[in-house]
C-alpha cells in the first residue's frame, strides 16, 4: 500500500477550521492530511470532536477496494467516542460537552427499514461513516440524525470499552449469536478469532452453549480465544478442521457455524461444518464470490443467515458492559496517537506478526 504523511507545515492549526484526517486515496493509497473541519448543515445534525476511535477489518477491506461505494477521498472509520461539539436546532437528546458513543450505523428512526429495526438500511443513514460520508478515523466528524445515532457515555465509563460498542460488539452478537440462534446446551462454531470473531465468543456466552469451537490459523489469537472462554480451539492450517469438529460434536455438526473473516474458503469450511438443522451466521464482508454447495445442503434443513450489523442491541450491551457482564477491552491490544495513524494500519494490517487485536486511536 502507499501511505503519504503531511509535513508540519500542511497540517493548518485547528483555530484557521483545519483537522487532521486519514484519507482513503483509491485502492492501496492512504494518507494523513489537513482537512476542513465539518459544520452543522441539518437541524439533526451534531459535530463531535472525536476523543478515541479505531481500525476495523472493514476499513482494510477498503483500502484493498473491496467496498466500491467508498471512493477515494473519503475520511474513514466508523467507530468512536467523543465530545458534543455543536448540534443542529433540531437535536433534543445532546448539547456541546456532552460525552458520546457514536453507533457505526445511522439511524433517521422514521423510515421504513428504521421502523422494522432494520437500521443499517435507513434510507437517509445506514453504514455511511467512513464509506458514503466523512468517518471518525478524524479529530471531529459530522452525525447526521444524532439523536438516534449517538449514546450519552454514563459517568466513569470505560472509554476504550465503549469504543468497542460503536460496531464490533455488537456486530459479533446481532449477525453471528442472534442470527445464528445460538441457545443453551448449543453447540458453536466461530471460524476467524480477529476481533469480531472474539466479539461474537464473548456476547454467546450469554447464551451458555455447550461447545465454543474457535477455529483460526492463528495460534496466538486462538490462545487469547481459550482465555476468554471458547472450550475447543482448532488450528486449520495443521489440523483438520472438519475431523476435529465431527470428533468434538459426536459426528453431528455444529448447531451454529458463524463466518467472521470474509473469505471464500472459510464460508466452505463453514458448509463443511454445520449439522443438521443448523445455521451459518455470515458476519465477514465478503470482496469475492463464494461457492455454496447445494448439492450437499439441499436436505440438510440448515439455514443461512446474512446481515450488516443494525445496533439494535446497543443499549442492551451497553448495560451488560457497564455492570461487567462483558469485558471488551480483552480485545484491544494496541493504543497510538492520531498522528501515528499509518504506523497504526501498519500493526492492525500484520496481525499475524504484531499480535494486534483492535488498536486504539487516540485523537486528542
Amino acid at each position: 500500500m502507499i501511505a503519504t504523511k503531511p509535513n508540519s507545515e500542511s497540517l493548518t492549526d485547528l483555530a484557521s477550521g483545519m483537522m487532521n484526517a486519514f484519507v482513503y486515496g483509491g485502492p492501496g493509497k492512504m494518507s494523513l492530511e489537513a482537512r476542513p473541519k465539518p459544520m452543522v448543515n441539518a437541524a439533526g445534525d451534531a459535530v463531535i470532536r472525536m476523543i478515541k476511535t479505531t481500525i476495523c477489518g472493514t476499513d482494510l477491506h477498503i483500502l484493498k477496494g473491496d467496498v466500491p461505494t467508498c471512493v477515494a477521498g473519503r475520511i474513514l472509520g466508523h467507530e468512536g467516542i467523543g465530545i458534543v461539539e455543536s448540534v443542529g436546532l433540531g437535536v433534543a437528546s445532546f448539547k456541546p460537552g456532552d460525552k458520546v458513543l457514536i453507533s457505526c450505523i445511522t439511524a433517521c428512526s422514521k423510515c421504513e427499514y428504521c421502523r422494522r429495526g432494520m437500521f443499517s438500511h435507513c434510507t437517509t443513514g445506514g453504514w455511511i461513516l467512513g464509506n458514503t460520508i466523512d468517518g471518525t478515523q478524524a479529530e471531529y466528524v459530522l452525525i447526521p440524525h444524532a439523536d438516534t445515532s449517538l449514546y450519552n457515555m454514563p459517568a466513569g465509563a470505560d472509554e476504550d470499552a465503549f469504543v468497542m460498542l460503536s460496531d464490533i460488539l455488537p456486530t459479533g452478537f446481532e449477525c453471528g449469536v442472534l442470527n445464528g440462534k445460538v441457545s443453551p446446551g448449543s453447540s458453536v462454531a466461530i471460524v476467524g478469532s480477529g476481533p469480531v470473531g472474539l466479539a461474537a465468543l464473548l456476547t454467546a456466552q450469554l447464551y451458555s452453549p455447550a461447545q465454543l469451537i474457535m477455529i483460526d490459523m492463528d495460534d496466538n489469537r486462538l490462545k487469547v480465544a481459550k482465555r476468554l472462554g471458547a472450550t475447543h480451539t482448532i488450528n486449520n492450517s495443521s489440523e483438520n478442521a472438519v475431523a476435529k469438529v465431527l470428533e468434538i460434536t459426536d459426528g453431528k455438526g455444529v448447531d451454529t457455524a458463524i463466518e467472521a473473516v470474509g473469505v471464500p474458503p472459510t464460508f466452505e469450511l463453514c458448509q463443511m461444518l454445520i449439522g443438521a438443522g443448523g445455521t451459518i451466521a455470515n458476519i465477514g464482508v465478503h470482496g469475492h464470490p463464494v461457492t455454496l454447495h447445494l448439492e450437499k445442503l439441499w436436505d440438510r434443513n440448515i439455514s443461512i443467515t446474512t446481515r450488516l450489523v443494525d445496533t439494535v442491541t446497543t443499549p442492551t450491551l451497553l448495560n451488560s458492559v457497564q455492570s461487567k457482564k462483558i469485558n471488551p477491552t480483552v480485545l484491544v491490544t494496541h493504543h497510538f496517537k492520531l498522528d501515528q495513524i499509518l504506523e497504526a494500519y501498519d500493526t492492525f494490517g500484520n496481525a499475524q506478526k504484531t499480535g494486534a487485536m483492535k488498536v486504539i486511536l487516540d485523537c486528542q
